[in-house]
């Protein structure tokens, strides 16, 4: 059974999750004489996330994760403040070239960064 995800704003606006725990996974970007490490992290349980053209609600959704993936962090950044499986943050993640997912329907096991800031 799965849950729709509805990320709330303070605007009373939603938006969507998707989950399980941190796993690493070599990156598929690593030069082949180097394999690198990313740390990847579950999106939440019966959760299909949105992922955003920036980091906020205000950004266009350009698609959604499927439930039981997990995320490669490379950056985050502050945005929109969101209320989600996880709490509520302003913390948004980079999982890709202009994606972004709010942190709180991520499983970092942290409620502060976990990576570098988004430059």
């Amino acid at each position: 059974m799965s849950t729709e995800h509805i990320e709330t704003t303070g605007n009373g606006t939603a938006e969507q999750p998707a989950t399980t725990t941190p796993t690493t996974a070599l990156s598929a970007t690593a030069p082949q004489t180097a394999a690198v490490a990313a740390r990847t992290y579950p999106v939440a349980p019966g959760v299909r996330l949105n992922v955003r053209s920036g980091p906020g609600t205000g950004y266009a959704i350009v698609r959604v994760l499927p439930e039981g993936i997990n995320v490669s962090i490379s950056c985050q950044t502050p945005g929109t403040t969101v209320s989600g499986y996880y709490g509520t943050s302003n913390i948004w993640d980079k999982i890709g070239n202009g994606e972004y997912v709010s942190d709180t329907y991520v499983h970092t096991g942290s409620d502060g960064y976990v990576a570098p800031r988004c430059g």
